[in-house]
C-alpha cells in the first residue's frame, strides 16, 4: 500500500528578495543611528543655546533661543568663577601627563611587538588585565603613596599619576599597531647600521603615526575630563583643574541665579574635547582598527 504524501516544493528566494531584505535593514539602521544622534545633539545644542541666554531668558524658558548673544556669560565664566586659571591648570595637566605617557608607551609598545623575551607574554597579560583596573578602584592606595611621598596637593605628582595609569591601555593598543608595520623595512634600516633606538624613531614611530594619534587623542579626552583623582588629590583652589571649578561653579550656582555662567564653563569644558574629535577622527578610527590587528 503506498501512501500519498503531498510534498510542497521549496521556494527558492530570488535575488529581489535579499536585495529588499538589504535594503530595509540599512533604512533600519540608519533611523536608529539618527535616534542616536538627535538624543546626544539635543542636551549639546541645549546647553550652547543656553550659554548665550540671559538668567532671565533661561528661567523664562528653557528651550527657547536666545534674543541676542550674551558674551558676558563667558566674561563672568573666566573672570568671576575663575575658569581661566582652571584651564591653565588642566591644559599643564593634560600636556605634561601626554608627554610622559608617550615617553615611556612608545618604546614599551615597540618592545612588546618585536621582542620575544623571557616573561613578555605574562607582560602583555598583565597589561591586559590592567586594562580592567581604572584608577578610581586604587585610589586611596594611590592617595596614600603620594601622601607618604609628599606629593599631595600638586599637579606634577597628579599628571605622573594620570600618565602611569594610561600607560597599559595605551601600550597594548600601540603594539597592536606597531605589529601591522612590516619588517622588511626594520631589516633595511638595520643593514643601514641603525640601532634599535633609530629603527625605532625614523621608521617604526612615523609609520605608527596613525596609532600614536589615537591613543594621545583618547587619553587626552579622558586626562581633560577626569575627575575623581583630581577632587582627592588636589586640595588647593589654585591647583583646581576644570572639572573640579565647574562641579564646584554648579554648587554654588545652585543657591544662586547666575546659570548663564554655569552653562558658559560647561561649554569651556566641552568645546575643546570637540574640537580634538573633529580634527583627528580619521586617524582615530584607523587606529582603533589596526591596533586590533596583528602581522
Amino acid at each position: 500500500m503506498e501512501n500519498n504524501i503531498n510534498v510542497k516544493p521549496l521556494k527558492h528566494r530570488t535575488f529581489s528578495f535579499y536585495r529588499a531584505k538589504a535594503f530595509y535593514l540599512r533604512w533600519f539602521v540608519r533611523i536608529l543611528l539618527i535616534i542616536y544622534t538627535a538624543v546626544i545633539l539635543y542636551p549639546l545644542l541645549w546647553n550652547v543655546m543656553s550659554s548665550f541666554k540671559t538668567n532671565y531668558e533661561i528661567l523664562v524658558s528653557l528651550t527657547a533661543f536666545p534674543q541676542a548673544l550674551a558674551w558676558e556669560n563667558y566674561v563672568r565664566a573666566f573672570t568671576v568663577a575663575n575658569m581661566g586659571a582652571f584651564m591653565f591648570n588642566s591644559i599643564f595637566v593634560v600636556t605634561l601627563s601626554l608627554a610622559l605617557l608617550l615617553i615611556f608607551s612608545v618604546p614599551l609598545s615597540y618592545a612588546m611587538a618585536r621582542y620575544k623575551f623571557f616573561g613578555s607574554r605574562a607582560l602583555e597579560l598583565l597589561f591586559a588585565m590592567c586594562l580592567f583596573i581604572q584608577g578610581v578602584y586604587i585610589i586611596i592606595p594611590l592617595y596614600v603613596l603620594l601622601f607618604n611621598l609628599g606629593m599631595l596637593d600638586n599637579l606634577w605628582a597628579l599628571s605622573l599619576v594620570y600618565a602611569a595609569t594610561g600607560i597599559p591601555f595605551s601600550s597594548f593598543l600601540l603594539a597592536g599597531y606597531m605589529r601591522t608595520v612590516h619588517r622588511s623595512y626594520e631589516e633595511a634600516a638595520r643593514i643601514d647600521g641603525c640601532s634599535n633606538w633609530q629603527i625605532l624613531l625614523r621608521i617604526v614611530a612615523p609609520m605608527s603615526k596613525p596609532g600614536i594619534i589615537t591613543i594621545s587623542m583618547l587619553n587626552v579626552m579622558g586626562f581633560w575630563n577626569e575627575y575623581p583623582m583630581a577632587l582627592v588629590f588636589l586640595s588647593s583652589p589654585e591647583n583646581r583643574t576644570l572639572p573640579i571649578g565647574v562641579a564646584l561653579l554648579f554648587e554654588v550656582q545652585r543657591r544662586a541665579t547666575d546659570f548663564g555662567a554655569l552653562y558658559a564653563a560647561l561649554m569651556i569644558v566641552l568645546v575643546p574635547t570637540v574640537i580634538i574629535y573633529l580634527i583627528g577622527q580619521r586617524h582615530l578610527i584607523k587606529g582603533i582598527a589596526a591596533g586590533g590587528m596583528k602581522e
